[in-house]
C-alpha cells in the first residue's frame, strides 16, 4: 500500500491494540479512502502484493462497504471501504502516525474507535471499548 501511495488506515484490533494490551485478532484490517484515485493505488499494491485478483476491479475500492479478503485467519488482510459509524474523512482527520514492521502506517485517534467499535455492538468490539475508554482515562 506505501508502495503505491494508497491512502489507508490500518483498523481493527491491530489499531484497538495499539492503544491497549494485546489481545488475539484473526486478520489485519486496512480501511481505504474510497475514492477512483485511492482504489486504483489499492489495486495496484494488491497486484503488486499477489493477491488473487481476478474477482476484483478498481471500481470496488471507490464503492463503500466493500470487504476484499486475502488469506484465512489467524493471517488474514481485510481490505475494506467502510466501518460503522465513522467517515473515513473524518477518522482520517484525527489519524496517528506509526509504524507497521519498515512501513509507515495511520490509525484512527482511540476516540475515532470507540466511536466506530460502539456503532458495530459486537461482544468483541464492545470489549475494545472498555479497554479504550480505560487507555483514554488514563492518558
Amino acid at each position: 500500500m506505501c508502495a503505491e501511495g494508497a491512502v489507508f488506515l490500518l483498523v481493527g484490533g491491530h489499531a484497538v491494540m495499539h492503544y491497549t494490551e494485546p489481545r488475539y485478532t484473526k486478520d489485519l484490517d486496512l480501511w481505504v479512502r474510497p475514492d477512483r484515485e485511492n482504489a486504483e493505488r489499492v489495486f495496484r499494491a494488491l497486484g503488486a502484493f499477489g493477491a488473487p485478483m481476478s474477482s476484483v476491479s478498481p471500481s470496488d475500492f471507490e464503492q463503500a462497504g466493500t470487504i476484499f479478503q486475502i488469506g484465512v485467519p489467524p493471517n488474514r488482510i481485510d481490505i475494506i471501504t467502510a466501518v460503522d459509524g465513522v467517515t473515513f474523512e473524518e477518522a482520517w482527520a484525527s489519524r496517528v502516525a506509526t509504524s507497521y514492521g519498515d512501513h509507515s502506517a495511520w490509525l484512527p485517534s482511540p476516540e475515532i474507535l470507540v466511536k466506530n467499535k460502539r456503532a458495530s455492538g459486537r461482544p468483541q468490539d464492545l470489549l475494545d471499548v472498555a479497554a479504550l475508554e480505560l487507555a483514554l482515562a488514563r492518558r
